[in-house]
């Protein structure tokens, strides 16, 4: 549905929390802008204006409110691709491209001018590339003044301020209050001081089929790098020069996450946290996902069966890529075993790993000059693993959610080994596509069809033409209601 301002009037009315992060309501006389969930008494509706993000609403002078937290909210649907461009440009602002890069280098690293970047940004956001960055940024220290007990010197660094004199302007700016005063009035920090875990909550748009989400990620999971159990996903992670550890499990909070982590505090935490909502698919929209896939009767019934289903991520794009090509041809279980050799052979040991975490897997430098005989790789594969491993080590293929992916695909099926299947699981899973769709796929050929008879390739597109711009999710739901 269009939100246009009867609609989202009508969302701040009956607080629902599908809308959350969607769009921010400000209200004139109290010169506050809010979630549509928020508790508070609903004003009158001559007195609200609505902002398509909270650096609009910020830029047009209004402030976050203290009660519902804007900065908590599951993230606006900027992702979502009305720009291509646009989605790109906001994943890399959420990695911290702008913390301490310039938006001039921000254009160049897109392949536009800064003068266009803003002009999209102007009209898609309602605020500047730079004006989103701050708020991101300020936002970001927020939680980690309300959800952690780090030192507030260390909250403005790891939220990627440039000294703590910015840091303090910025919080009293928007919030009305200095950070030592956010924090007095904090309901408690759950982690992060001293040897304690760090540890946030990642809030996510309801439906969320996390059963569905965690039995793809325990089927899939790599031996001595990923381990689920007790409803838990806990993975290895080697982040700017250290290795350690997260845990990923239902929060206790209301549509949200807890994410959990033995890697200290750094200026690249807010990547890490965008990594790890990736891989969750925890910015998707499932009302609009719903809408456009549930116009089809082909997928009706399974998104009854399965509402909230998500497109599982990838922690780490290149890692993805070596999966998809070790899983050409063989099972999901010949996979896994693998991948265990690969990561047994070539992978780091982590220190105080937990159980089914002890090895890092190994990059892309590692795995270029590493002896793949032996293993029980095909020599085709052997040969395509090298080849990704060389072309991702100098740089000339960029598999990160920002990068191009039309142009990311054609340097796929560029490498020896590497086809249309592959190209596109990457594209879905690393490259976080929402459009993207494996169509040699033997499973989605049969489950078109109807009589369980195999539909060609060409065939399947055709079909699939009704689920723009959400092909992906429609995959997944068929590969669900297959199995």
């Amino acid at each position: 549905m269009p939100l246009d301002d009867p609609t989202c009037y009508r969302a701040m009315e009956s607080r629902d929390a599908r809308f959350d992060g969607r769009f921010f309501a400000a209200v004139r006389t109290t010169g506050i802008y809010c979630r549509p969930i928020c508790p508070a008494r609903k004003p009158l509706r001559r007195n609200v204006a609505f902002f398509p993000s909270a650096a609009a609403a910020e830029r047009a002078g209004f402030r976050p409110c203290l009660r519902c937290r804007p900065d908590a909210a599951p993230g606006s649907a900027d992702w979502l691709g009305r720009s291509a461009l646009l989605a790109r440009a906001v994943r890399l602002i959420h990695a911290g491209a702008l913390n301490e890069g310039s938006v001039d280098a921000l254009a160049a690293r897109l392949g536009v001018s800064a003068r266009h970047l803003g002009r999209l940004f102007r009209a898609e956001l309602g605020a500047s590339p730079v004006a989103f960055a701050q708020t991101l940024r300020a936002h970001f220290a927020r939680r980690l003044i309300d959800e952690t007990d780090l030192p507030l010197t260390e909250i403005a660094f790891d939220a990627g301020f440039g000294s703590v004199r910015r840091f303090n302007t910025a919080m009293k700016e928007r919030f009305g209050r200095p950070p030592r005063e956010l924090r007095r009035r904090a309901p408690g920090g759950a982690a992060g001081g001293g040897d304690a875990p760090l540890a946030l909550r990642l809030p996510y748009r309801p439906p969320f089929h996390w059963e569905h989400l965690l039995a793809f990620l325990a089927a899939r999971a790599i031996p001595g790098v990923e381990h689920v159990a007790a409803g838990r996903y806990v993975r290895s992670v080697a982040w700017e020069g250290r290795r350690g550890w997260i845990e990923v499990r239902p929060s206790a909070e209301t549509h949200s996450l807890t994410l959990c982590t033995s890697l200290p505090p750094t200026r690249g935490l807010p990547g890490l946290v965008e990594r790890v909502r990736g891989l969750f698919d925890l910015r998707a929209d499932p009302l609009a996902i719903g809408r456009d896939l549930g116009r089809d009767p082909t997928l009706r019934g399974a998104l009854e069966r399965g509402a909230g289903v998500r497109v599982p991520g990838a922690f780490d794009g290149f890692e993805l890529a070596v999966r998809a090509i070790l899983g050409q041809q063989v099972s999901v279980k010949g996979a896994r075993t693998l991948l265990g050799r690969l990561v047994a052979r070539c992978g780091r040991p982590v220190e105080d790993a937990r159980p089914g975490t002890e090895r890092a897997f190994p990059t892309a430098e590692e795995l270029e000059a590493a002896d793949l005989t032996g293993l029980g790789l095909p020599e085709q594969r052997a040969r395509a693993v090298t080849a990704l491993a060389a072309t991702v080590r100098a740089g000339e293929l960029d598999l990160s959610p920002a990068a191009d992916r039309a142009e990311t695909r054609r340097r796929l099926m560029d490498l020896p080994g590497i086809g249309a299947w592959t190209a596109d699981y990457v594209a879905m899973r690393a490259l976080r596509d929402p459009d993207a769709f494996p169509a040699g796929d033997l499973v989605l050929r049969a489950a078109v069809s109807g009589n369980g008879e195999r539909l060609a390739p060409r065939q399947l597109l055709e079909r699939a033409e009704a689920w723009r711009p959400w092909r992906a999710y429609a995959a997944v739901l068929l590969w669900k209601e297959a199995s």
